[in-house]
């Protein structure tokens, strides 16, 4: 399992469409926030290819998203 959190700065017309498209991703869950972000994302994947695909053909494909940053998980403390 890959895991990463993924922070969306969005155009400011854009949020509501791109919360949409987001929450209806498999495998992330969303969060709207304030801040130098507007949405920091927790996603997982079966594989870290399949985050790699998420993020350029989903992600960062969406209109109106100007600017992501990404930090992968590398370990996972509670388990």
């Amino acid at each position: 399992m890959a895991k990463a959190f993924i922070m969306i700065t969005a155009e400011p017309s854009e949020t509501q469409r791109i919360g949409e498209r987001l929450r209806n991703m498999r495998g992330a869950v969303v969060y709207e926030v304030l801040g130098p972000f507007d949405f920091i994302v927790d996603m997982e994947a079966d594989t870290p290819e399949d985050l790699t695909s998420v993020l350029r053909n989903n992600v960062r494909s969406i209109s109106g998203v100007s600017a992501t940053l990404t930090c992968t998980v590398i370990e996972d403390k509670d388990k």
